[in-house]
């Protein structure tokens, strides 16, 4: 019974963690590569999509009492015989009836194709706006009906009260339980939803709440010791989740490559008056270092380095200090990391100061991450130099990498709009396979070309006049920027050009909705950050669509093409108007410091010709410095996976111990 060996396992998830050679990582990524073109090739998902257009006449004709009861005997099929084709495609139909019959919508074939590529633990690839919500429905419903609990996880938790919201009535009358869990709730908030049949949550929240799993269970992880532990009435009483069984992964890219590059810490709070005055006297070094004198750095938010005469310098101003200075290796990395603090890290861009508190921002989403704190000290010396009291040191009680987490999941599946480039890296780390379903109707996006400007300030004039222009002709405009700070320096000059607007980033984030619902409105402004990216469907009042729908303006590139491609994919959507321009800068973060005597040649050849051939080359330097930072985050990621498979015995939670 295939409903019956999940019960087995109290806690089911995979269990063979072990690292794997350089050989069978190839072999992986190939494995993968040939079931995606071979085993879901275009041949068998058109076949399955005639089997659910063959069924979809008898279940629309149904009446309401004898489609309960066909889908309770279609559930326990599918709960007796698993996630066959025979009973997938009848059960793909009732979801679609019941969505056209709650929702307003009901599924078009490249949707029936993408929920089926969902259910057999793919990940797919559909262009923006063409309703990967809707589609993961029905590999959700389907794999909930055959006795799977359920994890659909979104990058943040506005998608997530968002999309349950949405499709809660369309699983409530299919006899499915769904749940909420957000990052904000108390664990005892948390457990009512994990137990749903179908859970919305975020990334974050999910994997923090296996942590702590972990922590509560402790080396008792094994399906024999989890049985006795039920049996003798000493299981945990405070575990949340019920395994890790089934994910859809919605921003799959995002969530698996982007935010890769980071561990999830779970810590307690240690508290130490001592350290304050450590930290203190740490920022006070860094800053009597000189830059450029003392410690070099490789461009804006890059890590400074301290050189021979700061390492000089470092030790004569410390002779004074107690006795804690007197180690040289310790002192220098200590100072490195209050260089970081001081010069690394930006306020406004890497971070905001609200309530008294440093809330980090991530680039990826432009949001704020209330309980995430950068560790060995860093986060403290940042509150040092804002002049804030330090928090208490944190403990690390446990850690995990988004890599060996997911890799956890019984059925791990995935979408998202933005993956070929990565596609080989999702193969070899997760072992998905990438799947692409060819849009619905045409694409109308128009590209209306690249700029490249020696300044920021001519970049910033060429974007005022383009939204007069766009004003002119009662389009709606989403400008986006990669930092808050320069949201708000572009919304100072709109502001002395007299344009109404309106600013989306991690400190209006309470007017979110507002902002996103107002945006598509006639000659409507907007400037934001990447929290306007993933996720956010911009909707258009018919009069804007005949005008030419949805303007966006990309004004700088962000460390990979995937995240600029997401926020160009705002416009344009299922079928509807839009167009879309790029306006870049030699004084952008990426390229800035990227090749230095190179970029001087560049911004003189801009300045004092107007001949294509300076930003054409410009143009192609500017994304030769994204794919180096590409090719670099890429190997950040690979260390991280090898070091999180090495260090995973020595943690009480991870890897032998279990």
């Amino acid at each position: 019974m295939f409903a019956l060996s999940l019960l087995a396992d109290l806690y089911p998830q995979r269990r063979d963690w072990q690292d794997r050679s350089w050989l069978d990582r190839q072999s992986e990524r190939l494995r993968t590569w040939l079931q995606a073109k071979l085993g879901l090739s275009a041949w068998r998902l058109n076949r399955f999509v005639r089997r659910v257009d063959a069924a979809q006449p008898a279940i629309d004709a149904m009446s309401e009492q004898a489609l309960q009861a066909f889908g309770a005997e279609l559930q326990l099929q599918l709960r007796r015989d698993g996630l066959q084709d025979k009973h997938v495609a009848p059960a793909f139909a009732l979801v679609r009836r019941r969505a056209g019959e709650l929702l307003g919508k009901r599924h078009f074939p490249t949707q029936l194709k993408g929920g089926y590529i969902l259910l057999q633990g793919f990940l797919l690839e559909m262009d923006t706006g063409e309703g990967k919500t809707l589609t993961a429905t029905l590999a959700a419903a389907v794999a909930a009906m055959a006795g799977r609990k359920v994890h659909v996880v979104t990058v943040n938790d506005y998608l997530a009260e968002r999309d349950v919201a949405l499709m809660a009535p369309l699983y409530h009358a299919l006899g499915l339980s769904t749940g909420l869990v957000l990052e904000s709730m108390k664990p005892d908030e948390k457990k009512p939803g994990y137990q749903a049949d179908i859970v919305y949550c975020s990334n974050k929240s999910v994997v923090f709440d296996y942590l702590r799993d972990r922590l509560a269970l402790a080396d008792k992880m094994s399906p024999m010791q989890l049985a006795l532990g039920r049996l003798s009435g000493r299981s945990a009483a405070n575990i949340l989740l019920p395994g890790l069984q089934f994910a859809i992964v919605d921003e799959a890219d995002s969530v698996f490559i982007d935010e890769a590059r980071t561990p999830l810490i779970i810590s307690a709070s240690r508290p130490g008056s001592e350290s304050e005055a450590y930290y203190r006297q740490a920022i006070e070094l860094a800053r009597a270092l000189q830059p450029g004198v003392h410690f070099s750095q490789a461009g804006p938010g890059a890590h400074p380095h301290l050189n021979g005469a700061g390492r000089d310098e470092l030790a004569r101003l410390a002779a004074h200090l107690p006795p804690v200075w007197r180690a040289r290796n310790r002192r220098e990395e200590v100072v490195g990391m209050a260089l970081m603090a001081c010069h690394g890290l930006r306020r406004d861009i890497d971070y905001i100061v609200t309530d008294g508190k440093v809330l980090i921002v991530d680039e990826n989403t432009g949001r704020t991450m209330a309980d995430r704190s950068w560790e060995r000290g860093l986060h403290q010396m940042v509150e040092v130099k804002e002049g804030l009291p330090p928090g208490d040191e944190r403990e690390t009680l446990g850690k995990i990498s988004y890599q060996l987490f997911f890799r956890r999941y019984l059925v791990l599946s995935g979408m998202t709009g933005t993956c070929r480039e990565v596609a080989g890296e999702l193969g070899e780390v997760y072992g998905l396979g990438v799947v692409r379903v060819p849009p619905y109707r045409r694409s109308r996006r128009r590209y209306l070309g690249a700029r490249l400007f020696a300044t920021a300030d001519q970049r910033w004039t060429a974007v005022i006049a383009a939204v007069q222009k766009m004003q002119q002709h009662g389009r709606p405009v989403l400008i986006g920027t990669r930092s808050i700070k320069a949201s708000e320096a572009l919304s100072l000059r709109l502001q002395q050009a007299a344009i109404a607007h309106r600013v989306l980033n991690a400190k209006q984030d309470a007017q979110e909705a507002e902002v996103v619902a107002r945006a598509g409105e006639p000659g409507a402004v907007t400037i934001a950050t990447n929290m306007a990216g993933r996720g956010t469907d911009v909707l258009l009042q018919d009069d804007v669509k005949m005008k030419g729908g949805l303007h966006v303006i990309l004004t700088e590139r962000h460390d990979n093409a995937r995240v600029d491609r997401q926020l160009i994919g705002r416009c344009a959507r299922q079928g509807d108007p839009g167009s879309y321009e790029i306006m870049l800068s030699l004084e952008d973060d990426l390229v800035v410091q990227f090749i230095a005597r190179f970029n001087a040649i560049l911004s003189r050849s801009l300045q004092t010709t107007n001949n294509n051939w300076a930003s054409n080359i410009g143009l192609l330097y500017y994304r030769a410095a994204q794919r180096y930072v590409e090719w670099q985050h890429r190997r950040l990621r690979q260390h991280m996976l090898s070091a999180d498979f090495k260090s995973r015995q020595a943690l009480s939670f991870s890897g032998q111990s279990e």
